[in-house]
């Protein structure tokens, strides 16, 4: 089962979007960008959903962390703040920006187009 790290700090978030993933994928949880670097050097991912605003590192600096670690990272930014935001996260090496809310399908759509491409 591929694994997604859902980085989020809201935890009815979180439990959303586990629930939408959950019987499809293996889910890891970080609740702020600091625990997500530490999270993707250890676990390697398949994909990272990514929250733009949250306490300790925002989700633009984050993914800048991981793409410096590896390259090769597959970021999906998934926000609120798509219209202000997207471009950083996009600068920083997200594939895509999600803008919450976000249909089941929007997202499991979003995963699967980047999930199963070679690194």
């Amino acid at each position: 089962m591929k694994l997604v790290l859902v980085v989020e700090d809201d935890d009815a978030v979180l439990e959303v979007i586990k629930a939408m993933l959950g019987d499809r994928y293996a889910i890891l949880e970080a609740r702020d960008g600091k625990e997500a670097v530490e999270k993707y050097r250890v676990f390697k991912p398949n994909i990272v959903l990514m929250d733009v605003v949250m306490p300790e590192m925002d989700g633009v600096e984050a993914t800048r962390e991981i793409k410096r670690m590896d390259p090769n990272a597959k970021i999906i930014g998934v926000t609120a703040y798509a219209k202000q935001r997207a471009s950083d996260l996009l600068e920083a090496g997200a594939l895509e920006v999600v803008e919450k809310p976000f249909s089941k399908s929007t997202l499991v759509s979003t995963i699967e187009k980047y999930i199963n491409s070679p690194e």
